[in-house]
């Protein structure tokens, strides 16, 4: 019973720094010390560096939390809409506005190294289905590939600023490229043969 109540509170203090670090970036920037985490989860430094090993530990447990609570949902979710057209464009707005809410978050996980192949897969798999059913009904061009989609993210997320909270430029940028995906007679040119790799994911900005 002791062991498991150990376990129980080790759980639940890590569930508390997580938290802690995912808020702090959000509101402070990708430079928050590691005891100003510690202090916002009312942990002691010692138990953070015990459960986390050190700061990149704790960025990389936070991004992963993050992508599984707040991203990762918004792609799943739109696999079985109705409307895949309205459902691509949803994801690709709803994945915006949480990317450029917590970029801090986003900068401090890439200096850590917490963006992996399994979280790009994680993103792109699901959003892949959700561009070829859109294809399959006529609602945007035959001749996108999913990294298309990938790019017009990158592309938006370069337009968040601090002095647009509300990110109004995103918005407007994201609605215009969103334009492009329509179906046309004019033919984009082909991608280069370059893999898709997280680094070139919306995260990447």
């Amino acid at each position: 019973m002791h062991e498991q109540r150990q376990r129980a509170d080790a759980l639940r203090n890590a569930d508390k720094i997580v938290r802690a670090a995912i808020a702090v970036l959000r509101e402070s920037g990708p430079d928050v010390p590691l005891d100003e985490i510690a202090r916002h989860a009312g942990i002691g430094i010692a138990t953070v560096y015990r459960r986390f090993g050190d700061r990149d530990g704790v960025i990389r447990a936070a991004f992963q939390t993050y992508f599984a609570e707040e991203v990762e949902p918004l792609v799943l979710a739109t696999r079985g809409a109705g409307d895949a057209g309205r459902a691509l464009a949803d994801a690709l707005g709803g994945t915006v506005d949480t990317l450029a809410t917590h970029h801090g978050l986003l900068k401090a996980a890439r200096e850590s190294g917490a963006i992996t192949v399994d979280i790009a897969e994680r993103f792109i798999g699901p959003l892949g289905i959700v561009l070829a059913r859109a294809q399959r009904h006529g609602q945007v061009r035959t001749d996108l590939v999913v990294r298309d989609l990938a790019a017009i993210l990158v592309m938006v997320l370069a337009t968040v600023h601090p002095s647009d909270p509300g990110h109004g430029d995103a918005r407007r940028y994201l609605a215009l490229l969103l334009s492009g995906l329509r179906p046309s007679a004019d033919v984009l040119p082909p991608p280069s043969a370059r893999p898709l790799s997280p680094a070139r994911l919306p995260w990447s900005v």
